[in-house]
């Protein structure tokens, strides 16, 4: 005989779906609401590494603009530690409302996944990508004592002593640390990495002699080779740089399909509400829209390349399988 259900227990059942129904429609309307008003207060950016750095010039350049297209304060927040990774993950963790959000960078969200063993956050799950700002080349400098003058005589000096040509980064799971390990792997030479504390104390060190070659962004690499303190062989972009075109790419002087570009822009933590996303994407569209926001970022090496959500995701997603095979390959790994 079929079980008879109380009409009691029903009218409960049918009460407390309707409970989670208005619960969730509340909820809804609470986040459209919220995202209609947002900002009313300032907003934290993150930049993953100490002050003082392009990473941190750039930052300051693309809020002020979007603080007068979004009508609101951007705080820019450096917090450095494990090539960036840290900074990266207290964002990845904070409340997703989009009053913290973090400069994205290569080095934090396609390299540092894979060369740190305890990163602390998934890039393609723990982020909303905002929107992507640019990408930049390096150049491939030497010093001007060592005995080379293009990528090809480099590469073959390399091969004829194996394990004795060094170069400099900035820190371990920076763009020009993998930049060299990609160049060893896909040239078959055998580099020493020398991991240094920044930028600056790697520069000083290759003009001292001390390191051999050296991956560095371009405004730097361009005054020193003019001093006639460095020797440039290369730049690592897909195309020559306007800010030396006398210089050729290392893809056209002797490794085809080579690129060590740094792609930057803006992630807020997964789970913020889209339409914030889409505030936040429209502010930084019109920053970079503005002349001397792109004269600014242009003069430091960098081309504007702004994107969709969508697009600055998918970006990421590329970026974060090419570098990731890259480390694998080196075998480098960073117990952090």
């Amino acid at each position: 005989m079929a079980t008879r259900i109380p009409r009691l227990t029903c009218a409960r059942a049918v009460r407390a779906g309707l409970a989670l129904l208005t619960a969730a429609v509340v909820s809804g309307l609470a986040t459209v609401a919220t995202a209609q008003n947002y900002p009313t207060r300032p907003i934290t950016l993150i930049v993953p590494f100490p002050p003082g750095g392009s990473t941190t010039i750039v930052a300051r350049i693309v809020t002020d603009r979007m603080a007068d297209a979004i009508g609101q304060q951007f705080v820019v927040d450096n917090r450095g530690g494990a090539g960036g990774t840290l900074g990266t993950r207290q964002v990845a963790k904070s409340a997703p409302d989009g009053y913290t959000i973090a400069l994205g960078y290569t080095g934090t969200l396609a390299i540092g996944p894979s060369l740190f063993r305890n990163v602390g956050y998934d890039v393609r799950a723990d982020f909303a990508p905002i929107g992507r700002i640019g990408v930049a080349p390096s150049a491939l400098v030497v010093h001007p004592s060592f005995p080379v003058h293009s990528v090809a005589e480099l590469i073959a000096y390399a091969k004829a002593n194996p394990g004795k040509v060094n170069y400099g980064s900035a820190g371990i799971g920076t763009v020009g640390h993998v930049a060299g390990e990609y160049f060893a792997i896909a040239t078959g030479i055998k580099l020493t990495h020398i991991p240094y504390k920044g930028s600056s104390p790697a520069l000083t060190d290759l003009i001292g002699g001390h390191v051999a070659i050296y991956f560095s962004s371009l405004p730097p690499a361009i005054a020193l080779i003019k001093e006639g303190k460095v020797r440039a062989l290369a730049v690592t972009g897909p195309q020559r740089s306007p800010l030396l075109p006398e210089l050729p790419t290392v893809a056209e002087a002797a490794l085809p399909g080579y690129e060590a570009v740094l792609h930057y822009g803006i992630v807020a933590p997964a789970g913020t509400p889209r339409p914030i996303i889409d505030k936040l994407n429209a502010a930084l569209t019109a920053a970079l829209a503005q002349a001397d926001v792109r004269e600014r970022i242009v003069a430091d090496g960098a081309e504007l390349l702004s994107t969709t959500p969508e697009e600055y995701a998918a970006d990421i997603d590329r970026e974060e399988t090419k570098w990731s095979k890259v480390v694998k390959v080196s075998g480098a790994k960073v117990n952090e």
